[in-house]
């Protein structure tokens, strides 16, 4: 039976953690689509990273998926895709899931407190 630290360990082993301060590098360079998967409610609460596509973990394999009424246009396999969670967990399962769909540039910034705490740009 699998515990859900296989899980995550399975995750980080696929996609990159990268640091606040990379993170706020591949924002100013504005090659890069920025990823929120936490819930609306908790967006709305916090705000989130400035221009981020959000988009709740639950939903993420019919937004990727370009066959779904549900798909994000801007998500595309070749984008690099940089994903912000609460605390970075749910990042890595996306970013996971991302990957296995086929996405060639995902990485992990981690959780949104520490992005903000960071000096990343944000927006409500």
């Amino acid at each position: 039976m699998k515990a859900s630290k296989d899980y995550l360990d399975e995750a980080n082993a696929i996609v990159p953690r990268i640091s606040v301060n990379q993170g706020i590098a591949k924002h100013e360079a504005g090659n890069s689509l920025f990823l929120d998967v936490r819930d609306s409610s908790d967006i709305a609460q916090s705000g989130t990273i400035k221009g981020a596509v959000r988009i709740a973990r639950g939903m993420i394999e019919f937004a990727a998926d370009p066959n779904t009424p549900f798909h994000e246009t801007r998500l595309q396999p070749e984008t690099d895709v940089v994903v912000v969670c609460g605390a970075g967990g749910m990042a890595a399962l996306t970013g996971k899931t991302l990957v296995e769909m086929g996405y060639k540039n995902v990485s992990n910034v981690g959780g949104f407190n520490e992005w903000k705490e960071g000096g990343g740009p944000t927006e409500k």
